[in-house]
């Protein structure tokens, strides 16, 4: 069986990019698909057949290529994918509307339906000007035809999947996304902990990072803030010497800072969100806002505690009343142990061979 594997862009490691990369660890011989490859940032693809689009000699289009999203519609229908018996497209944008054969089976591993088409209040990118709110009824147009081609939908979450139902129309398989537990390890005493909370995140206005500094330049307590991003500056000029901005780590040291943290921060609503799974792998507790995603993996009392709104007042009250050291490390980590890739890996192969 010859399988291709599609995706929207490989520029940056994130959660899309590590569900392909275990996808091509199942199929080690299908080659990918994509619209731009920055092998800079994702050495990790250098050995795999990866063909790009035109847009990938385009100036910024290694590093932004959304900024070609018009684009994206026909370079997709474009590829040539006739050769092959099995298409997996992982898709949080334009992947999904590749065209195959009629005997091709197509099942589209979905990250989410496109957010800043769908979703405004979630990702606003579409939403600024008379032109991008034009564009974003085109692709939405578009994207509903695209999902109708797909065979088989595979959600990241069940969060997702209604998401799937209520703009596709479509029912989805929920298979979570692999994270890769073993990397992460517990402390194996609480005494090793360390006095600070810990929040990482891409700093971008929607993920809600100066909610949490805000948050905790009322609480006064230690805060580390791992990421960059185009916020970045101006969160640092807001915050107050118990916070600390840690820039872009490597996996070793963000390895260490999860592990020694007194709990894990995530103001944001997310597709699935594998930070917070990174976290509890790391036998650390996360305090959540308590939507997305977030409510399939974080037990309530178990594995970290919720907080119901994104306001300041909410995140200083829940911060107040979280006790951290009352979570038992191993019991995290088990609970992030049901997300491992090789959960995800045995469940997608049962799931291609079921169907």
């Amino acid at each position: 069986m010859k399988v291709a594997l599609i995706h929207d862009w490989l520029v940056g490691l994130g959660g899309a990019e590590q569900v392909l990369l275990a996808l091509s660890e199942i199929f080690p011989e299908a080659p990918i698909f994509t619209t731009v490859y920055n092998q800079k940032n994702l050495p990790q693809f250098k050995n795999k057949k990866i063909y790009t689009s035109f847009i990938d000699n385009l100036p910024f289009g290694q590093q932004k290529p959304q900024i070609y999203l018009s684009l994206l519609p026909k370079i997709f229908e474009d590829f040539d994918l006739s050769g092959f018996d099995l298409v997996i497209s992982s898709c949080h944008c334009a992947s999904k509307g590749v065209l195959v054969k009629p005997e091709t089976l197509h099942i589209s591993y979905c990250h989410t339906p496109i957010r800043y088409v769908w979703m405004p209040w979630l990702d606003p990118r579409l939403s600024d000007s008379w032109y991008k709110r034009w564009l974003a009824h085109k692709l939405r147009l578009w994207d509903f035809q695209a999902a109708q081609r797909v065979d088989r939908f595979v959600a990241n979450s069940k969060n997702v999947a209604l998401r799937i139902k209520k703009y596709y129309k479509r029912e989805a398989k929920v298979i979570y996304p692999p994270v890769k537990t073993s990397f992460f390890k517990p402390v194996d005493s609480l005494n090793k902990l360390d006095n600070y909370y810990l929040l990482v995140s891409r700093l971008v206005a929607y993920k809600k990072p100066g909610l949490v500094i805000e948050a905790f330049n009322k609480l006064g307590l230690p805060l580390k803030v791992v990421g960059v991003g185009p916020e970045l500056e101006v969160l640092k000029k807001s915050a107050k010497k118990n916070i600390e901005f840690l820039g872009k780590l490597n996996n070793d040291e963000l390895k260490r800072y999860y592990a020694h943290a007194l709990a894990f921060i995530f103001p944001t609503e997310e597709d699935f969100g594998i930070v917070p799974v990174e976290a509890m792998a790391s036998g650390r507790p996360v305090l959540a806002y308590k939507k997305g995603g977030v409510k399939e993996t974080v037990l309530e009392g178990e594995t970290g505690e919720f907080f119901e709104e994104q306001t300041v007042e909410s995140v200083v009250s829940a911060v107040r009343k979280f006790e951290p050291l009352k979570y038992h490390p191993s019991k995290i980590r088990k609970r992030a142990e049901e997300f491992d890739e090789g959960v995800f890996k045995k469940k997608f192969l049962e799931y291609i061979n079921h169907e």
